[in-house]
């Protein structure tokens, strides 16, 4: 399929020559680009994080070069990137995939594959995004959070399960506090809607439960920082 030299290292020579330094950093920083673009055409993230996805390949390119045989060296710069972990705030998966991805490219450039660190960007990065775009795993279409309010002498528990069974794929009691001086209650569900339901009707039929006091349905509220 390919030809056997492709997945060689171009370091042929104890000794790293200026030229292999020039083509194993600019292969980082195309592959890198390509990361970072790809990754932005489905996805809402900070300019930070994709200038950090451009050139952490070629970062991780000059680690590798310079530790290259020195297991002390080696060994101190490992130390010296888990003190990064400790300064940063965790990621959703996709993107710790990312970065993943491109350490994974400057470890290849780095021993000087750079066949192996081009095939290995575009294969990863087109199966992301064909996976963003299929939607895979996308089942929280119709995940809401719902609020109701009720009258303190209302005895809620069960009162509106006739209207979940009609409506809702599940749902679960998440919270329930007393407000106004502990004359209502708010209760808050998790729910899951059920396709091509008619909204006003669900919340007609829980208003004449609850005596028409507040209603809220929303999307649930997921930090850009958790997995």
């Amino acid at each position: 399929m390919f030809e056997s030299g492709f997945f060689n290292t171009i370091f042929t020579e104890s000794t790293l020559s200026g030229t292999d330094f020039l083509i194993a950093t600019c292969c980082s920083v195309i592959c890198g680009l390509v990361i970072a673009l790809l990754y932005n055409i489905r996805n809402h993230s900070s300019k930070s994080f994709l200038i950090t996805l451009a050139v952490l390949p070629a970062a991780v390119q000059m680690v590798i070069m310079l530790v290259n045989g020195n297991l002390g060296a080696g060994v101190a710069v490992a130390g010296a990137f888990s003190l990064v972990r400790f300064r940063s705030a965790p990621g959703r998966g996709q993107e710790i995939a990312c970065i993943f991805q491109a350490m994974a490219v400057g470890l290849a450039t780095g021993m000087g594959y750079i066949g192996i660190a081009a095939i290995f960007t575009v294969l990863i990065s087109v199966i992301m995004l064909v996976l963003n775009l299929t939607g895979i795993g996308d089942s929280s279409n119709g995940e809401r959070i719902l609020k109701i309010t009720v009258p303190e002498n209302l005895d809620f528990e069960g009162k509106f399960d006739s209207v979940f069974d009609k409506y809702l794929d599940r749902y679960t009691i998440e919270e329930v506090k007393t407000v106004n001086m502990g004359s209502l209650y708010k209760i808050s569900y998790h729910v899951f809607t059920r396709p091509d339901i008619s909204i006003k009707s669900m919340m007609d039929e829980l208003r004449a439960g609850n005596g028409n006091l507040e209603i809220s349905l929303s999307r649930p509220v997921t930090s850009m920082d958790e997995l």
